[in-house]
C-alpha cells in the first residue's frame, strides 16, 4: 500500500485534544497580542477575522464574536450586525486578494454538525474555484495548499488595509 505523510496532522490532532482540556481559540487568540502569529487579519469592535490554521482551502477565514457564545440566538444584536459586516469584509478581502470564482459560507452549530469549537460560534468563509477539489482528497485524503500560511496572511493583510483604505 502506497502512504502519503502528513506529519502536520500530528499537531492538528495535538491542538485539538489541547483545546478540548483547556480554553478555545477564539477566545486565547485575541487575548495574545501578535495578531500576525495568532493568524488575526482584522479586529473589530465586539468581533474579529482570524484566518483558519488548518484551513478547507487556501485564503480559509473565520469571522467570530468575542464573546464566548455558542447559540446564535444568544448573540446580542450589535455582535450579529458585525458578525455580518465583517463577513462580507472577509469576503470582499479575499475577492480582492486572491479572485476567487466563489464561496462557502456557513456555520456548524453544535458538535454534532462538525463543529470543532461548538460553545464558541464562527462563520467559516472558503473561496472555491473551479477544479479546487481534485484527485488528493478522493484518493489520497489530502488537500493540497499551494501557498503557505504565512505568505497567504501576508496577501490578504495587504488587500484587507488597500480595502480599508478605499472606505477612509
Amino acid at each position: 500500500m502506497e502512504r502519503l505523510w502528513r506529519p502536520w496532522r500530528m499537531q492538528y490532532i495535538r491542538m485539538a485534544q489541547e483545546d478540548r482540556e483547556g480554553e478555545c481559540i477564539f477566545c486565547t487568540k485575541p487575548r495574545e497580542g501578535d495578531d500576525r502569529s495568532s493568524l488575526i487579519l482584522h479586529r473589530g469592535e465586539r468581533c474579529f477575522i482570524i484566518m483558519n490554521l488548518f484551513p478547507y482551502n487556501t485564503g480559509h477565514l473565520m469571522v467570530s464574536p468575542y464573546r464566548h457564545v455558542g447559540e446564535l440566538e444568544r448573540l446580542e444584536p450589535a455582535e450579529m450586525e458585525e458578525l455580518m459586516r465583517l463577513t462580507v469584509l472577509a469576503v470582499e478581502t479575499i475577492k480582492e486578494a486572491m479572485q476567487p470564482q466563489g464561496f462557502n459560507l456557513g456555520m456548524n452549530l453544535g458538535k454534532v454538525s462538525g463543529a470543532g469549537y461548538d460553545e464558541h460560534l464562527h462563520m467559516h468563509v472558503v473561496p472555491r474555484w473551479q477544479g479546487d477539489t481534485n484527485f488528493m482528497p478522493v484518493v489520497a485524503g489530502a488537500k493540497v495548499m499551494p501557498e503557505s500560511l504565512e505568505e497567504n496572511y501576508s496577501r490578504l493583510r495587504e488587500a484587507l488595509e488597500r480595502l480599508l483604505r478605499r472606505e477612509e
